[in-house]
């Protein structure tokens, strides 16, 4: 993914960038995170200024409650069965 230092990346780039290392690398999201963090932002959280960090915090947020809403309604379906 290209990336442009002018401008913020906004939370969808980073929700659909997560995606993609989780399901091509089999992560979970606590290792796409690790990984973004080492790979694209190169362990520097300011590499493209807070507003692009704030942006990957609200994608990381996102994908976990939609994954928490995901296992509980799998949870819900096993149990009442």
């Amino acid at each position: 993914m290209t990336v442009n230092h002018a401008s913020v990346l906004t939370k969808d780039y980073f929700i659909a960038y997560l995606k993609l290392i989780m399901n091509s690398r089999e992560y979970t999201l606590i290792q796409a995170k690790e990984f973004a963090f080492d790979f694209f932002f190169k362990g520097d959280m300011d590499r493209y200024g807070p507003s692009t960090w704030l942006q990957f915090e609200k994608a990381i947020k996102e994908i976990d409650k939609t994954m928490c809403k995901i296992e509980m309604c799998k949870l819900q379906s096993s149990t009442s069965s």
